[in-house]
């Protein structure tokens, strides 16, 4: 390894930890904003009803055949035994804990999270964000906090949404499709309902808005180079905010389990 070689592993070294200073310092600076006034109470009902309300359509046809897939796939395996009694059991526990707030937090990212960035990135290279500061405005209070705060009250109820529609979806399947009994069916889905699972979702889902609105939010706030820099925002939100779900998933899943 010649002196070359060196300096230009130390350069990308140094950009890295400078990428991640900045980042970390982004999130501080977005945490304290959300969380101590004032407040901006519009923007965040503006916000809620963008990330949550518009949302419910896509959430109600995802959590109806996440449950319709389960009982699909779980009724044509032939190693079951007393189906009647392990498939509403199975439904109920995978979409509380794992399928639930997991796959709606990855669709939400293509939803709101890459809106989100781009509408940022786009306020900033037409210097609007310039602009709020010119008029005394910080920018942190205005468009990064009640983003934050929306997320963090809407993904938890869609979270619920989906748990519901989808434990619904499920009994559709079994009882319509493969003939289960009604009563049965829901004996043993009111049986199998644990409110540490439907806690453990809840929590999971709170997390994962807090990612997807952060990591959005500072994607759109350092977005660079014109309409080209707002398609590189939004591409590093989708792919982001995916990993750091999926291994946020996999701590909060160590912990609670």
């Amino acid at each position: 390894m010649n002196f070359f070689d060196i300096r230009i592993i130390g350069r990308y070294f140094i950009n890295f930890l400078l990428t991640f200073g900045n980042a970390f310092i982004f999130f501080i600076r977005s945490i304290y904003h959300s969380f101590i006034p004032p407040y901006y109470f519009s923007s965040i009902i503006r916000q809620v009803i963008e990330i949550g309300f518009f949302s419910l359509p896509i959430v109600g046809l995802t959590g109806i055949f996440i449950g319709a897939v389960i009982v699909l796939q779980s009724s044509l395996s032939s190693t079951l035994i007393n189906q009647e009694e392990i498939i509403p059991k199975i439904v109920v526990i995978t979409i509380m804990r794992e399928l639930g707030p997991v796959l709606i937090s990855l669709i939400m990212v293509g939803k709101a999270g890459s809106a989100i960035a781009a509408e940022i990135g786009t306020m900033r290279i037409t210097e609007q964000i310039d602009a709020l500061i010119t008029l005394n405005v910080n920018p942190f209070k205005y468009l990064i906090a009640p983003r934050i705060l929306a997320s963090l009250m809407v993904f938890p109820i869609l979270t619920t949404c989906v748990d519901l529609i989808g434990i619904f979806g499920g009994y559709i399947t079994a009882v319509l499709q493969f003939d289960h009994n009604l009563s049965v069916y829901i004996k043993y889905t009111m049986q199998f309902f644990d409110m540490h699972d439907f806690i453990t979702g809840l929590v999971k889902s709170t997390v994962f808005g807090s990612v997807i609105s952060i990591v959005s939010c500072y994607y759109g706030y350092h977005c660079q180079e014109g309409a080209r820099g707002v398609g590189f925002a939004t591409t590093s939100t989708a792919i982001l905010s995916s990993v750091l779900i999926i291994l946020t998933n996999y701590v909060i899943t160590l912990v609670y389990v």
